[in-house]
């Protein structure tokens, strides 16, 4: 009630779509590693394994190795580090957090029919945040060459000056309002005063250097719920299925501020701005996985997973202010704010993110350990908006499939165990998902754990350690500069297993 009534005191506007961007569609087709602290030790390399309630989430067969009833929960510690290079400048900020990570049951039924080769059958749920999107980026530095001016330039050319000064800022499209934000802000200006004008020029003094901070502050969460079933063949073919429910809930806000100390001209010319954007998507989907795990051997198996596309259906809802400040040869400075006090609230979107087929094997070591491979095939390349014959749509569809390729994901665990403790590690390397590979590069993590078994009772402890690195546009439109980027993930999970 309280958000519906902050609405109409603001003001609303509604339409199909605003400025979706690759970058939106490949956060919800990424998946971090998550579930419980044993599957994280191990770097998630269960696709052959089994018998984890994580690895329902891999392989949906998993949940047939399981001999008895199990119900586990999860509670993870992470901390990011964003270390920044703009234009030579270091800056690194951080962000931690908490969260449930995991909850899930398996409950296994029996056959003791001697004469019945289908010797049991699982039924499970799991509940995992399969990505924490909580996280706290800053840049800054001296760009020698552009401004954000692109950005509104880029918006503006070939929008009647009519629409920016007649319409209505909430009868607008995305496109209109960005530049009604660069006319009202003094940041362009139309080459005529003339309603029909189409083009328009920059109030940013050139021959000199910008300044630039760039703060992005994200919450929110990816989660997923898995309804499974699993069943086995004479304890040697396991085959499982999960049907999924999908939620997403992300908030995004960004504050750009430039100055610049270039000579002043005999009108009024922009000195510094900022610029702020808020973004809040959520929505949910739904998806299917099938698996089989085969017992080659008493020790040796195979598994092979495959992930349907996800079919989200999402909102967003967009706010935007711009404050500058003006000032001419010999004047005092001038300060403008442009603040239509307005949260734009589209229609809803589908937008489906790409499958995944997962191949896997693993050894096992009697009682004493295992050892585990897994490699999974994802094509980010087809991750497309709906409905497709909407125009915003159509350009980044393409925008998507030119820009991303097909990437791969190798996981390898291992356990050992000594009595009733289990010592685990891991590796896991992701692909960048771009094709020139540096927008998002390629990530590195290792992992480690350990857990002990009190009989009825489990816990389990893991670390795991993520480094990636990215070169992301301040903006994908005009003005496209962005900073060098190293994150760094630290993960710190606890579980507690229950056997019922």
């Amino acid at each position: 009630m309280k958000k519906i009534l902050f609405l109409f005191i603001t003001g609303l506007t509604v339409s199909v779509s605003h400025s979706q961007e690759v970058s939106d569609a490949l956060r919800y087709s990424q998946d971090n590693l998550t579930g419980t602290a044993r599957f994280r030790a191990m770097s998630g390399a269960f696709g052959a394994v089994g018998g984890d309630l994580s690895s329902l989430s891999v392989n949906p067969a998993g949940s047939a190795v399981f001999a008895n009833n199990q119900t586990g929960i999860t509670f993870s510690n992470q901390n990011i580090k964003n270390n920044s290079n703009y234009f030579g400048t270091q800056t690194s900020d951080k962000e931690n957090s908490f969260l449930l990570n995991q909850a899930g049951a398996v409950f296994v039924f029996h056959d003791h029919n001697p004469n019945n080769n289908w010797k049991k059958i699982a039924i499970g749920v799991n509940y995992e945040n399969t990505n924490n999107f909580n996280n706290s980026v800053f840049s800054a530095g001296t760009n020698p060459t552009n401004s954000i001016d692109k950005y509104f330039l880029a918006w503006a050319n070939g929008v009647p000056l009519k629409d920016i000064t007649h319409l209505d800022y909430r009868d607008m499209s995305y496109k209109q309002q960005q530049a009604f934000f660069g006319g009202e802000g003094y940041v362009i200006n139309p080459v005529t005063a003339n309603d029909n004008n189409t083009q328009y020029t920059s109030n940013v003094p050139a021959g000199g250097n910008y300044y630039h901070e760039n703060n992005i502050y994200t919450s929110g969460y990816n989660s997923k719920l898995s309804f499974n079933i699993a069943t086995s063949y004479k304890d040697r073919i396991y085959f499982g299925a999960n049907l999924n429910v999908h939620i997403t809930d992300y908030r995004r806000s960004s504050s750009f501020y430039e100055q610049n100390d270039n000579p002043l001209q005999p009108n009024e010319t922009i000195s510094d701005l900022e610029f702020n954007n808020n973004l809040y998507t959520y929505g949910n989907g739904f998806s299917f996985q099938l698996g089989a795990i085969a017992k080659v051997t008493e020790s040796f198996r195979l598994g092979l997973a495959y992930e349907s596309n996800t079919w989200y259906e999402l909102y967003d809802e967009v706010s935007q202010s711009l404050y500058t400040t003006t000032q001419a040869l010999g004047g005092q400075p001038i300060n403008n704010s442009v603040n239509p006090n307005t949260i734009n609230v589209y229609d809803s979107y589908t937008l489906q993110t790409p499958g995944k087929t997962t191949f896997s094997a693993a050894y096992v070591f009697g009682k004493s350990g295992l050892i585990s491979v897994d490699y999974a095939i994802k094509d980010y390349g087809n991750a497309k908006y709906k409905p497709t014959n909407d125009a915003g749509f159509r350009g980044v569809n393409s925008d998507i499939s030119n820009q991303l390729t097909n990437a791969g994901e190798l996981r390898v665990g291992a356990e050992y165990k000594i009595k009733q403790l289990s010592l685990r590690g891991g590796y896991r390397f992701e692909g960048s998902p771009y094709k020139n590979g540096t927008t998002i590069g390629d990530l590195n993590s290792y992992s480690g754990g350990l857990g002990y078994n009190f009989g009825g009772t489990k816990v389990d402890l893991a670390y795991s350690y993520l480094e990636r690195k990215s070169n992301q546009g301040f903006f994908a439109t005009g003005f496209t500069d962005g900073a060098n980027i190293t994150s760094k993930l630290n993960n710190v999970s606890l579980t507690l297993l229950f056997e019922l």
